[in-house]
């Protein structure tokens, strides 16, 4: 279970995929169901992570969704919101309004735009953040996904981030695919600080080195078998707890995984309309989620209580 220990969050949370509207609108009645049963689930809420098309929202789409999801009475201790964005005002809107809302923590991105750009720079950048939202209450964990962003967060980097703003920058999610990288960050021993794999597949070499959980794309698909590695991670059954894991994740990531997220939960949830992206993604063709289906099906996969 997703939990927040002397306000740092820990377990195993999930980068909860955004539904749309045929309009290709945000849905945030959907979104306020799927959320109900992640949690049901026991994992916590990452909204606005890679894998809810978060560089597909809007700042106001992702406030509203905010709003909505705190009107409907979802867990804000459970909820690290996504608010890194390219423009330092748009993140500095969008992180104090997750904290304003009370969200445990924010997961952000560095400005990913420009390539290249130096620790000095990154810092200048968080730290402008940090100072402009001014709330002590604000729980920043950086979000290092070069693979993706292409500008990644150095150890050094994370270093002096703890140093200037210890109560602040208080946990990472190491996206890099690189556990040596995930190790190092580890083996630094920095002060309570939350280090998460960015996939369960290093979910329990993460427990083992003294991590805090993952925050995992499947994690909307197979939470409570993923919550149950994080939990038992110390028994017998650990090794093959993982092994099934990295089956349904390796399953998943056949095809693209975004589409492949909702088409899964558009099956298990008998609700087509999750099988909605919004351009430049496209949704899995008919076929492929067949073929999707029935590979999950094989392997005796469940979405229990879903829809």
């Amino acid at each position: 279970m997703a939990s927040v220990s002397s306000q740092r969050m820990s377990g195993v949370l999930c980068p909860v995929i955004t539904p749309f509207n045929q309009d290709l609108s945000p849905d945030p009645d959907r979104l306020i169901r799927q959320c109900r049963w992640l949690l049901s689930q026991n994992v916590g809420l990452a909204v606005f992570g890679t894998n809810s098309e978060a560089n597909s929202l809007s700042i106001e789409e992702k406030m509203m969704l905010l709003d909505r999801l705190v009107d409907a009475g979802i867990d804000t201790n459970r909820m690290m919101a996504g608010t890194g964005c390219c423009a330092l005002t748009d993140t500095v809107r969008l992180t104090e309004h997750a904290v304003n809302l009370g969200c445990a923590g924010a997961l952000m991105l560095p400005p990913f735009y420009y390539k290249g750009v130096s620790d000095d720079g990154l810092f200048a950048s968080f730290s402008e953040v940090i100072e402009r939202v001014g709330h002590s209450s604000l729980r920043i964990y950086l979000y290092h996904i070069p693979p993706v962003s292409q500008v990644g967060i150095s150890l050094a980097l994370i270093e002096r981030l703890i140093k200037a703003y210890p109560d602040t920058v208080v946990g990472v999610k190491d996206s890099s695919g690189d556990w040596d990288n995930t190790n190092a960050m580890l083996q630094r021993r920095w002060d309570d600080f939350r280090v998460f794999a960015g996939a369960e597949t290093f979910l329990l070499q993460n427990m083992r080195g003294g991590g805090a959980g993952c925050i995992s794309a499947t994690a909307n698909i197979n939470p409570a078998a993923i919550d149950r590695l994080y939990r038992e991670w110390q028994s017998a059954e650990a090794e093959s707890l993982q092994k099934e894991l990295d089956e349904i994740r390796d399953t998943a990531m056949a095809y693209p995984m975004i589409p492949a997220l909702k088409a899964t939960v558009a099956h298990f949830s008998n609700d087509a309309q999750w099988r909605t992206v919004r351009p430049p993604l496209l949704a899995l063709a008919d076929d492929q989620c067949s073929a999707l289906v029935a590979s999950l099906l094989q392997k005796g996969f469940d979405m229990p209580g879903l829809g």
